[in-house]
């Protein structure tokens, strides 16, 4: 059996897609997509996407975990780490229809977070896209002035943000 060389991408049975970021004598490292790094067998159930050949010893651990995380953040909507405002964590947001008869709907505030997180991450994808698209640079403008204007609708969750360097931006008037 040839071992596959660091670099090598895969899809597992369990894990789905990763990349081999170490070679030992009875297993691979594999940082995975979904589930982070994990070892498993040489002759685990995978099928191979990319084999890279060579010297396992070529790249360090360190080299393949810094370009795995930028190739990461460039093609995917992986999102960073942006944590919720003290005095949010742990709370609800509740609606509470004005027809007094009704329930209220509760939610909790770190759900509702993330879900705005996740709007934020999707819009900047696509801005990433936009960018590398191949539509005129009248047709980028249009659809990055369009982007802008979405993030300041969105202005109003600044709040729930610890650092005001995550907050929403949107056109600044002149």
């Amino acid at each position: 059996m040839k071992l596959l060389g660091i670099g090598s991408r895969i899809n597992h049975a369990t894990h789905g897609k990763g990349v081999v970021t170490n070679v030992t004598s009875q297993h691979y490292w594999v940082t995975f997509i979904e589930t982070g790094l994990e070892t498993i067998d040489l002759d685990s159930d995978f099928e191979i996407i990319e084999a890279a050949d060579g010297d396992v010893d070529a790249v360090s651990f360190s080299e393949v975990e810094s370009s795995l995380v930028k190739i990461l953040k460039q093609w995917s909507d992986v999102s960073e780490i942006v944590p919720i405002a003290d005095k949010y964590k742990g709370g609800k947001l509740i609606l509470e229809p004005a027809d007094a008869s009704m329930k209220p709907y509760e939610l909790p505030i770190d759900k509702f977070f993330h879900k705005i997180i996740m709007v934020r991450d999707r819009l900047r994808v696509m801005e990433q896209r936009i960018n590398a698209s191949d539509l005129d640079e009248q047709g980028k403008i249009d659809l990055q002035q369009y982007i802008t204007r979405i993030y300041g609708s969105l202005t109003s969750f600044n709040i729930l943000f610890k650092s005001k360097a995550h907050n929403f931006v949107g056109q600044r008037s002149k």
